[in-house]
């Protein structure tokens, strides 16, 4: 739905009416939270600080109605805070934002839906750019079926984008041509053209024929290189194992791969996958991540020396864990990234990276805050950071000295009138004698005394990765259910980020085992410190935290009481084929299926089902392609039709591995509400009255 434009000026005022400093009295705490306010949350990404650092661009991110999903558009604010400017409107889904290299304009990828025919307007994702004080966008490129990414220029002359181009095989050309709406295992292709566009004299150009898919691209300072991921096929399970770095000289049309085959035979696994390109300001070294499903993160450079590309491995200090956002600093050899210790995330920075040395790792944003982007001004003096902690949502700092922030922002200001829950990073005596950690959420008011709670034991993601320690009203239960009376710990168990490579790395080939372990036994410390009530825990998650409720529910089948299972695996051997990044079972069950059937069956909750109690509540997308459906619906059919467990079984139609709109959001929220209602706390849903 498109806004009249008095209402939109209308919602610039109001926002910088509350982006305004509170002048008095504190706003009072006494709103309890609802299930209704997670789609008031704004979400800010995309920072980007103009090369002299007066001005900072960011999107902010809100949710629409109904059947609807997020909506980002295009914001600015200046470095002193003095007013937000919101530049487009209408649904924009504005990405990718950068500014040209004089400061003056702000291009970034984005959508009109005016609902034209042809693109820019019919709603296609294309170039714009934004003259800040001279009206609305205007569009740059104007590409049939749109444009994947694109890449500035320094001189603001030239702009490098990329288009998809269909290829079909040879063998069975015929026929894939003819019946062209069905889908094929192989055989057609999305392959990646770039193209250079002369912003002076509008010449559109190939610079790469469509021969590679190119799933990320950066082009260098100097303008003369431009770095890639690249694979040979668009499935994506091409990148988690056979992706690499080429390198593009754009004079000679040269490419040069970083990243043989061979570069990866001495890593934990084969199977990681490469982002997050970084040039270094001086044009030579491109810095790149290599991640895997159960192994830590690893960042490497490939730097140019005598006209080949020499590859260095960077190290990170101990506990901290590569969170992504590489940056180098200005124009010297300092690069940085988040890195994530003990539920905090940080901005890192190491010193005199090249010719295979580096010099100090040293924090520049740290505290008790989760840094979610960073960014500098042309120099690197200028470091501003979007944050949370674990009394606001996420807002634009500007960074004084590593734990000294000036406020630029408040996107959420009735996040102050909220009934916050407690949270706490908690320890406990886990698997292997290892202390384990994890996320505890107390009711509002709670004290020592009080009585044990009705508990959730919230089971995250990933697993490669974990619950941070900040404040979240999160569809998977966080300040929801502490507002609802409830104690919530998130358990980071064996496997998760943030605790060192040797924690992360003892998943692997004990799934359904250790992390099982140290589930329970969070659960039993929260009994005996006199929290959770033994007679009232539920279990739930979502994904990983999915497969973990499985686990559970059969490996402690008198310990909860409710369960709410979301996407969850049941059986290894039907995920590893069928979802579409193959290699996290692999790495986890080391090996495939015909090298290591038992080690599939032992990790797999199928085979154990015949224990369950607990009444479960089943959540799934129905277009599912991480965890497909047939879990869902088997554990359903299991529970329901065969060993007569209370359950109940909800399909999302069309959702993907995550829930996309507000309706089915709220209803996620809602189901899990009146389950755990009925089941922990013995209130029946209600029964409208007859007339």
């Amino acid at each position: 739905m498109r806004h009249a434009p008095h209402l939109d000026f209308l919602m610039v005022f109001l926002v910088l009416l509350v982006a305004a400093p509170v002048l008095g009295d504190s706003p009072v705490r006494d709103h309890d939270i609802v299930p209704e306010d997670y789609f008031d949350l704004i979400s800010l990404g995309n920072l980007a600080v103009s090369p002299e650092g007066d001005t900072l661009a960011f999107t902010e991110s809100r949710w629409g109605e109904g059947k609807e999903g997020r909506h980002s558009e295009l914001w600015t604010v200046a470095r002193d805070g003095a007013g937000s400017i919101r530049h487009t409107f209408d649904s924009f889904a504005v990405s990718s934002v950068v500014w040209s290299a004089d400061g003056k304009a702000i291009y970034f990828l984005g959508r009109d839906k005016a609902g034209r025919d042809a693109p820019p307007h019919d709603g296609s994702r294309q170039v714009w750019r934004l003259v800040p004080g001279e009206g609305g966008p205007t569009a740059v490129t104007r590409v049939d079926d749109g444009v994947q990414s694109f890449a500035l220029a320094p001189d603001a002359g030239v702009l490098y984008y990329s288009v998809k181009k269909k290829e079909v095989a040879d063998e069975w050309k015929d026929l894939r041509e003819k019946f062209e709406d069905l889908e094929y295992g192989h055989g057609v292709t999305w392959f990646t053209e770039v193209r250079k566009l002369d912003l002076g004299s509008w010449r559109d150009e190939v610079v790469l024929p469509a021969d590679r898919v190119i799933w990320e691209m950066s082009l260098s300072p100097d303008g003369t290189r431009l770095g890639m991921v690249t694979t040979d096929d668009n499935e994506l399970i091409f990148k988690e194992g056979w992706s690499r770095v080429e390198i593009l000289d754009v004079a000679s049309g040269e490419v040069t791969r970083a990243t043989s085959q061979q570069w990866r035979e001495n890593h934990p696994s084969p199977y990681g996958w490469i982002d997050d390109l970084a040039w270094s300001g001086d044009s030579r070294a491109l810095a790149f991540a290599i991640s895997y499903d159960g192994y830590a993160s690893r960042i490497w450079i490939t730097e140019e020396k005598d006209g080949t590309w020499d590859l260095q491995l960077v190290q990170r200090p101990d506990l901290v864990t590569f969170a992504g956002s590489l940056l180098w600093k200005g124009k010297d050899r300092t690069l940085c990234y988040r890195g994530e210790t003990m539920g905090r995330v940080h901005v890192y920075a190491t010193q005199k990276i090249g010719g295979g040395n580096q010099g100090l790792t040293r924090i520049l944003a740290g505290g008790d805050i989760v840094v979610g982007s960073f960014a500098f001004d042309k120099r690197g003096g200028k470091l501003t950071t979007v944050f949370e902690t674990i009394t606001d949502a996420n807002d634009i700092y500007t960074v004084k000295s590593p734990e000294n922030f000036d406020r630029l922002t408040r996107v959420n200001p009735q996040v102050d009138t909220w009934k916050l829950p407690q949270i706490k990073h908690v320890s406990w005596p886990g698997a292997d004698g290892d202390d384990c950690y994890g996320i505890l959420e107390l009711p509002p008011g709670y004290t020592e005394g009080d009585g044990p709670l009705p508990t959730i034991i919230e089971l995250h993601g990933g697993p490669t990765s974990s619950t941070k320690y900040r404040l979240r009203l999160w569809i998977y239960g966080r300040a929801l259910m502490a507002s609802n009376g409830y104690a919530l710990l998130s358990p980071n168990y064996h496997g998760s980020t943030g605790y060192g490579d040797e924690f992360l790395a003892k998943l692997i080939g004990r799934e359904n085992d250790i992390e099982v372990i140290d589930i329970a036994a969070g659960t039993r410390w929260l009994i005996d410190q006199g929290i959770a009530d033994p007679a009232r825990i539920g279990v739930s998650g979502w994904s990983n935290g999915g497969y973990l409720t499985n686990c559970m529910i059969v490996a402690e089948p008198d310990m909860f009481a409710a369960a709410s299972s979301g996407a969850g695996v049941l059986d290894m051997v039907i995920q590893w084929g069928t979802e579409d990044t193959p290699g996290h079972v692999i790495n986890y069950v080391e090996g495939l299926p015909w090298e290591q059937a038992a080690h599939y069956e032992k990790a797999s909750p199928l085979y154990n089902l015949d224990k369950v109690k607990t009444p479960t509540l089943i959540h799934v997308g129905g277009n599912d392609p991480r965890v497909p459906p047939a879990h869902s619906r088997a554990l359903y059919r299991a529970l329901k039709h065969y060993l007569d467990v209370p359950t109940e079984l909800v399909v999302y139609p069309g959702e993907p591995h995550g829930l996309t709109t507000h309706e089915n959001r709220l209803a996620k929220m809602k189901w899990d509400l009146a389950w755990f209602e009925k089941y922990l706390l013995g209130q029946e849903e209600e029964t409208p009255a007859e007339d």
